[in-house]
């Protein structure tokens, strides 16, 4: 699983980023300060670190240059929005520069676009029982290929990556089936039942009244 170290000293921004990552699938790790951030990496490997440029006790420029020496690939998280600031974080060899506030979607789209980069986004996504192989298209459970369609499999991988939420009908439809899809809700209902059935999953897909259906870890 890929692992992200989030240094930001703003608590409840941290583990904001923290849950969408976790929704993503992705393992994370939190420090609220640059003298701590020193420690934790010279102690654990990371595959991509999410850098807060204004931390108390060391500031992230300064941080960045112990963790460019390591070759971990980084995206400065910052509340200044200049242009000068970018283009020294830029210039000093950060991967990518966002500025606070932003959208879950778009840290996550750039934390791909990363890790693409450097060939780290992991092709598998372990969720229970389950192996599912992104590229190939594959599901196993306990090591055994489950046969599914592919809005079967598009289904499941929006599941899992959205798991513990509440997903509604319409928002499954216009994700997996599109914005011009002209079939009724049912068509859900039905493959959710298929998914229950090839999984073996009773419980695991709830459904919530009037609303859709929610993964639970």
């Amino acid at each position: 699983m890929i692992k992200i170290l989030i240094i930001e000293d703003d608590v409840p921004i941290a583990n904001l980023i923290q849950l969408n990552l976790n929704t993503a699938q992705y393992e994370s790790s939190i420090v609220l300060n640059g003298e701590d951030a020193f420690n934790v990496i010279e102690r654990e490997s990371f595959d991509l670190i999410l850098l807060d440029v204004m931390l108390p006790k060391v500031d992230g420029f300064t941080l960045f240059e112990t963790i460019k020496r390591l070759g971990i690939p980084v995206i400065f998280l910052t509340a200044k929005s200049s242009v000068a600031d970018k283009v020294y974080g830029l210039k000093a060899g950060a991967d990518d520069y966002i500025t606070k506030p932003f959208e879950g979607i778009e840290l996550l789209a750039r934390i791909e676009n990363v890790l693409r980069h450097y060939n780290k986004k992991s092709n598998m996504i372990h969720f229970k029982d389950l192996e599912i192989y992104l590229a190939e298209m594959q599901v196993k459970k306990n090591g055994e290929l489950i046969e599914l369609t592919l809005k079967e499999f598009e289904l499941l991988v929006f599941l899992v990556q959205h798991k513990n939420l509440v997903l509604t009908r319409d928002k499954i439809l216009e994700k997996i089936w599109g914005y011009d899809y002209i079939g009724e809700t049912r068509t859900i209902d039905n493959h959710i039942q298929k998914l229950r059935k090839k999984l073996e999953w009773k419980d695991e897909i709830k459904t919530v009244f009037k609303l859709g259906y929610r993964l639970e870890e």
